[in-house]
């Protein structure tokens, strides 16, 4: 397997054949990058609250 170097996509449609890609569009890569965005905002409003609560001064 010849890798190629520069020439490479960010995201790669469905029903492209090409193999330089980071992400491809479809369901799975959507579903996946909802959880982690909904996972991270938890994280952050936890850090938040734990500050709060325990009363930094």
């Amino acid at each position: 397997m010849k890798k190629e170097k520069g020439n490479f996509e960010f995201i790669k449609e469905s029903n492209d054949n090409k193999r330089n890609y980071i992400f491809q569009k479809d369901k799975t890569t959507k579903t996946v990058t909802i959880f982690v965005g909904v996972f991270l905002i938890v994280l952050i409003i936890a850090v938040i609250l734990s500050g709060v609560l325990v009363d930094f001064k």
